[in-house]
Formats: structure tokens, C-alpha cells, sequence
């Protein structure tokens, strides 16, 4: 019927504007074409050029009421506002969890809608809550060129390693745009840490940097293989290349400019640390020490109950790229399925680190945290004296105006 009603659309104009003879001729190649009566065509036809009005149709009465919205911006927040398809990964474990821990006050038929509905719905009814979230930066970090010759490179085409070990690493500096860089922190895929002690002052001098990546590694629930960093001078020197030498470790480099080999390590920068502690400057030991205590608590909430999903691949067919992608499931889970490198002893031991964690409690730890570090960056800058302008003894402003 669609073709039919195209056909007729197409014709109606002629048919409207031609004499006897050729309004016979179009009448005939219609009921050639569709089939139907004379008398039914020439309805078509007359009807075809009438101007319908559109009346809306009445949208769907909701399928999730607002009890369910209301609880799934909960679970939002908790899970650090993450995408839809990545909260509806968590919502199976996360909203029994928060019940037990009477965090998510809901019925079960609440809790029944809430863990069927779906990932376009969740990006749908959340999308005014994220267009509230807009946080921007830059970084400052500089690259070195020591070394570079006997580090290999390492191109975001390479990373096909699939056994747990390779990990990319990077520092994100708190500092302002024309400043020296203060606090850094190391950060890998699953572990990220704030400097190698709380009583010491976070930089970028190689001394801490590879104190913070010794510390980080021991961290690890399996050994680490291999390392891949940028070019920067933190890690481009004999100490860390010594190092990996020793722990035979393959160490590579990504290309100078080229940020998108490292597209793993960058999106953690963004979606870890700079939507939790955003970009203000921290230099100082207090911040530092609440930085550590984010950072401890925040490792728990992104290895225990924030879902990630790998790419397995990716095709281009002509213009078009289509990639395909794992499950979503989180560090805890993808290390507990681990059948050849990590130990049973491991894995008892982070049973038994997951069991009494509420994901609610630790997120309200770490908002109070970073709204205490909001608070001594913001009194550190009020507290810091602005400069004046004072004349020079022969500056003009400084002389009586001559009468005119």
C-alpha cells in the first residue's frame, strides 16, 4: 500500500493538470500499475493533493515511574556517573548490595524494573543529570627525549596483548597553566595511587615517580609484564629503563604527539581522576594527604563495582568502523575469572575484601574528601595576597594636572 500511495502522490500533480484525453491515459497506467478500479484511482488521484492535518499521536503512558528513576539516579551517583550500558552492567550486583546495606530504600517490584530496564533508557532518562556535568581542563606535562633511541615505540594498533600484565602508565599534574607541576600520580588501568607516601611531597622528579610505580606494581593481584608509557622525562631515564631491565619487563613508548596510544591510560585520567578531584591546583602536604585518602578509596569503588568493557575488534569497511566489544564486567570479576595467572590466594583475599564494602558509603566518604580538598584549595587561593599597582615617582598620573 506504501508503494501504492507513492505511485499515486507522484502522479496526482499530472493528472490534476492534463485534458480528457491524457487524464484516460494516466488513469489506465495507474490501474496498470496497482490494480485497482477506475473509480477507486480517480479517488486516489483526487485525494492524493488534499492537505491532511497530522494530529500527534499520544505518547506511551511511562513504562519506569519515578520511584524507579529516583533510585536509579542513585545508583548513578554511586557508580561515579557512568554511561548507561556500564550502570546497567553494575545494577545486578550493585542494587542488592545497596538493600542489604539499607542504602536503596525500593520494593521488590522497584527493584524488579529497575534491574530490566535498558541501557538506551538509562542514557535517555539521565541525560538532564549529565548535561549538568561539564568539567574542562588542560594538561601540562612536557616531553623528554632521553632514551628515546633505546625505547621502543608502541602504537594503540599493538595493544593485543590479552593475558593480564601489560598495563600503560601516565601522570596527570594538578597545576595551574603557567605553573610548575605539584601533585602527580601514577596511574595504571586498574590501581591508580597518589605518590609514593602521604608524608612526602607529590612531583615529577623521577626519585618519586619510580618509587610511586614500585609501590603501584606490588599492588597488583598478578605480575606485571610489561609497561608502556609516554615520552615524558618522568619516565623516559636510566632509572625505570634499569629496572624493567632487571625484572625483565618489556617497556615501551608511545609516539611523540600521538596521545591515542595511550587511549587506555588517558581515558582513566578523564574518567577517573579529573571527574573526581576535577583541575584545581594541590601543592601542598594537607592535599596531598587527602588526595592519598581519595585514591584508597576510590580503587575500591573502580575495582570492585565499576564495569568496563574491552574492544575484542574492530573493522573498516570503507568509511565505516565497526568495532565489537566484551561484556561489560568489572576488575574484580575479570580477575576472579582468571583461570592461569592469578593465584587462589588472591582471590580469597579479594572475596573477602569485597563482601563488607558498600559502594553508597564509599562514595560519600570520597564526596567528603574532595569537598574538603575543594575547601583548602579555595581558602589557599582567597588567602594569597593580590598584587597592587603602584606609580613610579615620575609617572604622569602621579603629577597635578596643569590647568587648562
Amino acid at each position: 500500500m506504501s508503494e501504492r500511495r507513492a505511485v499515486t502522490k507522484a502522479i496526482a500533480t499530472r493528472y490534476a493538470r492534463s485534458d480528457r484525453a491524457a487524464k484516460k491515459q494516466v488513469l489506465n497506467e495507474l490501474c496498470a500499475t496497482t490494480g485497482w478500479h477506475r473509480d477507486h484511482a480517480r479517488k486516489a488521484l483526487r485525494q492524493a493533493l488534499v492537505l491532511k492535518p497530522v494530529r500527534p499521536r499520544a505518547p506511551r503512558p511511562p513504562l519506569y515511574g519515578e520511584p524507579v528513576i529516583e533510585a536509579l539516579r542513585f545508583c548513578w551517583a554511586v557508580q561515579g556517573t557512568p554511561c548507561g550500558r556500564l550502570l546497567a552492567a553494575a545494577l545486578p550486583d550493585l542494587v542488592p548490595r545497596l538493600r542489604r546495606f539499607n542504602e536503596l530504600q525500593i520494593d521488590d517490584s522497584t527493584a524488579a524494573q529497575l534491574l530490566r530496564i535498558a541501557p538506551a533508557t538509562i542514557d535517555r532518562r539521565l541525560k538532564p543529570d549529565r548535561a549538568k556535568l561539564d568539567p574542562r581542563g588542560r594538561s601540562h606535562t612536557k616531553p623528554g627525549t632521553l632514551l628515546k633511541d633505546s625505547i621502543p615505540m608502541r602504537t594503540w594498533a599493538e595493544w593485543d596483548d590479552a593475558v593480564p600484565g601489560f598495563v600503560e602508565i601516565d601522570l596527570v599534574g594538578h597545576e595551574v597553566a603557567t605553573g610548575a607541576s605539584s601533585v602527580s600520580r601514577w596511574i595504571s588501568p586498574t590501581l591508580q595511587r597518589a605518590g609514593p607516601r602521604p608524608d612526602r611531597c607529590g612531583n615529577k622528579a623521577q626519585k618519586w615517580v619510580f618509587a610511586a610505580i614500585k609501590d603501584a606494581t606490588a599492588a597488583f593481584p598478578f605480575p606485571i609484564l610489561g609497561i608502556d608509557s609516554d615520552n615524558g622525562t618522568e619516565f623516559i631515564n636510566w632509572e625505570l629503563l634499569a629496572w624493567c631491565e632487571q625484572e625483565s619487563l618489556t617497556f615501551t613508548r608511545s609516539r611523540s604527539g600521538n596521545k591515542n596510544d595511550g587511549a587506555h591510560v588517558e581515558q582513566k585520567n578523564w574518567h577517573i581522576v579529573r571527574q573526581t578531584v576535577g583541575y584545581h591546583r594541590y601543592d601542598t602536604a594537607a592535599e596531598l594527604e587527602l588526595l592519598n585518602l581519595i585514591w584508597a578509596l576510590q580503587r575500591l569503588l573502580t575495582n570492585h563495582f565499576g564495569p568496563q568493557q574491552k574492544l575484542l575488534a574492530k573493522v573498516r569497511t570503507g568509511a565505516k568502523i565497526t568495532k565489537t566489544y566484551d561484556a561489560p564486567a568489572t576488575p574484580y570479576q575479570r580477575v576472579l575469572a582468571d583461570t592461569g595467572t592469578v593465584s587462589r590466594d588472591v582471590k580469597t583475599r579479594l572475596r573477602r575484601e569485597n563482601k563488607p564494602l558498600s559502594p553508597a558509603a564509599i562514595q560519600r566518604q570520597i564526596q567528603a574528601l574532595s569537598a574538603d580538598l575543594l575547601t583548602l584549595t579555595t581558602a589557599k587561593r582567597a588567602a594569597k595576597p593580590q598584587p597592587t599597582l603602584r606609580a613610579k615617582p615620575n609617572d604622569s598620573t602621579n603629577q597635578p594636572r596643569r590647568a587648562s
